[in-house]
């Protein structure tokens, strides 16, 4: 069977069931079941050529002989099923079509939505962020102020400690300066050369306070003896360490420790004095070290 051309498509659909039988109930059936799908909105503009080739059928059957009716009128009954099928399938995917663009407007809007938080969340996250950072910069601002300060107080205190250390050396080397005075006035004899150090006051006793190459004291050495007492008693009170060089340990040992019995002969303290012997031979210059301790 030929298509038919649109415009006699749409005649066919349009066209009264007298065009074919005025009293054949079960024509009628089918054509009220293919009016149906005409009359619904919903399927009126579906399945057109499904009701189309439904509505050729129907004709047919409707002109047929009786030798023909009974599969023409199965042939019509399958078209219009198949048209109902159509229209209700086109119907089926038009809502679908529907449900899928609201669906798709819904996970539009979704994903605005999300984008819309994401952004928010970026926005406070960045604000949260500028924020610690100024934060940190003001810490960081006040922390190198508060080094800055604390520079500048260190230098003024160690200004201070420094100015007080040498007021006080000076202090100290005065007062020892005085003691020297006095002790020799006392002893009637030079004390032997000092200096200071960091430990404290040294007086190095020379060779020629011993006889010789003998431990004892000659009569100089008792003299300066008799000096290093008056002057250990005037001055400070602390330790006093003895340290004494010659060929050998043992030859240093002893001049440490005749100086050493001599100073306590004179009055100062055995507990004082601390003996030891030095790894150097003794000199014309040195032959005991008297550390004078702080």
């Amino acid at each position: 069977m030929k298509v038919l051309p649109r415009v006699l498509l749409m005649g066919l659909m349009l066209a009264p069931l007298s065009a074919w039988s005025k009293d054949d109930p079960e024509v009628t059936t089918l054509y009220d079941r293919l009016s149906a799908l005409q009359a619904n909105p919903q399927t009126a503009d579906v399945a057109r050529y499904e009701r189309l080739q439904a509505q050729q059928a129907i004709a047919s059957f409707a002109d047929a002989k009786r030798r023909d009716r009974d599969e023409l009128r199965f042939l019509a009954d399958r078209r219009v099923e198949i048209a109902e099928t159509a229209a209700r399938t086109a119907v089926a995917r038009q809502q679908l079509d529907q449900v899928e663009g609201t669906r798709s407007e819904l996970l539009i809007e979704a994903s605005r939505r999300e984008a819309d938080r994401a952004r928010q969340e970026a926005e406070r996250l960045r604000t949260q962020s500028q924020m610690q950072a100024e934060e940190a910069e003001q810490l960081r601002q006040q922390a190198e102020a508060d080094l800055l300060a604390r520079q500048d107080a260190e230098q003024a205190l160690s200004s201070v400690a420094s100015k007080q250390t040498a007021k006080l050396s000076a202090a100290q080397q005065r007062a020892a300066q005085l003691a020297h005075e006095e002790a020799e006035l006392t002893s009637g004899t030079k004390l032997p050369p000092s200096k200071f150090e960091a430990r404290g006051e040294v007086f190095a006793v020379p060779g020629s306070a011993f006889d010789g190459n003998k431990p004892a004291l000659s009569d100089e050495g008792t003299q300066q003896a008799k000096a290093l007492a008056d002057y250990l008693q005037i001055g400070k009170k602390g330790r006093v360490d003895l340290v004494g060089y010659g060929a050998d340990a043992a030859s240093a040992q002893k001049r440490a420790q005749a100086l050493k019995d001599a100073l306590t002969a004179a009055g100062v303290s055995a507990e004082r004095l601390q003996v030891s012997a030095g790894k150097r031979a003794v000199s014309k210059a040195r032959a005991v070290d008297v550390t004078v301790l702080p």
